[in-house]
């Protein structure tokens, strides 16, 4: 017989999927559970609509591949950017960290990922050959403009690193000039974790290849 202290089958279900999210245990789960018991009808609808919004209006950016809900996303559509400097980042939130900062006023282009070889993953599994075709054909770019220089902007890491040698290398056989965000990144960190001011500095001082 099923024990009397069991949870309904919807609020096991509910907290069974809670329990899925990244860094969610069960107890966790059980309390997010209750707080959307607890919550009013409408409040919990809504994160329900939220999540619902998310999956079938999010999708990556046909120029960057950064996450948009239109596309061309608005870094790509806005036209006091400077879209012949593109700056290559691994994951959608870097570009997020890079654009608190509020000093960069180029283009992205989002990888996707990064070289690790190890991992299974190689530069034919990111979106280089679309970086590759924005530079080849400007029409492929934000509002049509030819690419004059890509930054680097990958994690300080040794994929980080073996990713932006095969980027550089890639993008400066077609005669674009090719630069990396300075040191200021602490080696070994992720950008998602430096600070606005050292993701400034990297920016400013970022340096030819």
């Amino acid at each position: 017989m099923p024990s009397i202290t069991a949870y309904p089958e919807s609020v096991e279900r509910l907290i069974a999927q809670f329990a899925t999210l990244p860094g969610v245990g069960r107890r966790s789960a059980e309390r997010l559970a209750f707080h959307i018991l607890k919550s009013p009808r409408e409040e919990a609808l809504a994160i329900a609509q939220a999540i619902t919004d998310v999956k079938d209006r999010v999708r990556h950016c046909s120029i960057c591949f950064n996450l948009a809900d239109k596309d061309p996303c608005a870094v790509c559509a806005d036209p006091t950017r400077d879209a012949s400097l593109v700056l290559v980042v691994e994951q959608p939130k870097d570009l997020i960290i890079l654009e608190q900062t509020g000093m960069y006023r180029g283009a992205y282009h989002v990888l996707l990922g990064r070289i690790a070889p190890l991992e299974g993953v190689g530069a034919d599994s990111l979106t280089l050959s679309q970086l590759i075709e924005r530079i080849e054909r400007p029409e492929r770019n934000a509002r049509g403009a030819a690419v004059r220089e890509v930054i680097l902007g990958l994690n300080p890491d040794l994929e980080g690193d073996t990713t932006a040698l095969h980027v550089a290398e890639r993008v400066a056989s077609l005669g674009v000039k090719v630069t990396r965000l300075a040191r200021g990144l602490p080696s070994g960190s992720q950008i998602e974790f430096a600070n606005k001011a050292v993701l400034a500095d990297a920016i400013e001082g970022r340096r030819e290849l």
